[in-house]
């Protein structure tokens, strides 16, 4: 009989951690024995447990050290981590360790070591400088990368469970959630993130303009409560179909009603922009005075519209090479200390996608299967307010004191 022993520390018990773990055990066939546990018995105070695993061989006990990993757990007397170099550019070596959007550490010269650019679904290379989330496109010949996960620790939010104003809300999905307290949290959590300086990044889908929200998101904008703006073409060309012919998706915007020949409004929008060689150069010729993107623009606050195989036009800022796309999407989400997500499946998975777990992750949108899909992907930390989004915009403008 071969074992293992582990372990594994934080709020193990409130968060449901310990037995997701050992259910997860038993689900391999595998059987376990806490040989110690140590209980917190406060808010913060942590569990740590040392549990033996058995398995009939070798290779059941290494499987499963990969699947209790993500809940935090390592195993007792981990050794130096081992890498080995790629043989050739986006290539890793067959043992790779792929990453988790948790808080990562690896043990290194007899020491844990923290990951930089923490992501999931990447490989983790040693640098000079230190350890680092790569992309397996990213990979260059002779990088050194690490295999196994007998020497990596993460700590899942679960595990850590830090107090703050979102405490009151989990990721659960439900449209009974009090609307006014979200607002209220997400309100307070704005004006604080504003005065420390911080970042907070707005992943942006066409309802927002279609819901009449899109004067909200403006103030928000122009008032330094956003510092970075992400969507894809059909936001930006609404917008500016709002702005020049006052219909989104030929819908009169006040009135709610399809108007005449509206259908080509975005069309027109897009080659009236086309005119003028991009939306900063409409601004300058005075041609664009308002709207989202007259207001992105005007802040000069970093933004991408990223690309689709459906897109019309598109818009000459559009971001059509997807590696490209992504590649800016990860650079305005670092750093971010909140991203709100309202209103767009595609982009808000993807961003999810390249976001770390311990960053504050809030999704408004009237479909509650957005927020179940997000979590779905590994974006667990994601919390859902199933609210129209322009009524929710409003309503935080309305909180924030801003004249739209």
């Amino acid at each position: 009989m071969n074992n293992m022993t582990i372990i594994i520390e934080g709020h193990l018990i409130d968060s449901g951690l310990l037995s997701n773990l050992l259910n997860l055990i038993v689900d391999e066939n595998l059987d376990y024995h806490i040989d110690k546990i140590t209980v917190g018995k406060t808010k913060v105070e942590t569990t740590r447990a040392e549990i033996t695993i058995f398995a009939e061989d070798q290779e059941s006990l290494e499987l499963v050290l990969t699947k209790v990993s993500p809940l935090g757990a390592h195993e007792k007397g981990a050794v130096d981590a081992v890498f080995e170099r790629a043989i050739k550019d986006a290539h890793a070596p067959e043992g790779f360790y792929s990453s988790t959007n948790h808080r990562t550490e690896i043990y290194f010269g007899s020491k844990w070591n923290p990951v930089q650019s923490q992501r999931m679904d990447a490989v983790i290379i040693k640098k000079d400088h230190g350890f680092e989330c790569t992309k397996i496109r990213d990979i260059k010949k002779g990088d050194f990368i690490l295999c196994g996960s007998e020497s990596v620790r993460v700590y899942p939010p679960a595990a850590e469970m830090k107090e703050d104003d979102f405490a009151f809300m989990t990721n659960e999905v439900s449209s009974e959630r009090s609307y006014d307290i979200a607002v209220d949290t997400i309100a307070r959590e704005l004006k604080q993130i504003k005065e420390d300086g911080g970042k907070c990044i707005v992943v942006c889908g066409p309802v927002v303009v279609h819901t009449g929200g899109a004067p909200a998101l403006s103030a928000l904008i122009r008032e330094g409560y956003i510092q970075g703006f992400l969507g894809g073409n059909a936001v930006a060309v609404h917008d500016l179909e709002s702005f020049y012919y006052g219909t989104s998706l030929g819908v009169d915007t006040k009135t709610g009603k399809p108007t005449h020949g509206g259908h080509n409004h975005h069309m027109r929008a897009i080659n009236r922009i086309n005119g003028f060689g991009s939306i900063k150069k409409a601004m300058e010729a005075g041609d664009l005075k308002e709207g989202l993107m007259y207001q992105v623009e005007k802040s000069k606050i970093p933004y991408c519209l990223a690309g689709s195989i459906r897109d019309d036009g598109p818009l000459p800022e559009t971001v059509n090479d997807m590696i490209e796309a992504q590649s800016q999407y990860a650079q305005i989400i670092k750093g971010a200390d909140m991203i709100l997500m309202l209103s767009s499946m595609l982009h808000s998975i993807g961003t999810g996608n390249m976001t770390p777990s311990w960053v504050k992750t809030v999704c408004i949108d009237i479909n509650p299967a957005v927020v179940t899909k997000l979590a779905d992907r590994g974006s667990g930390q994601a919390i859902g307010i199933v609210s129209d989004v322009g009524l929710f915009l409003n309503a935080l403008a309305g909180r924030l004191n801003l004249k739209l």
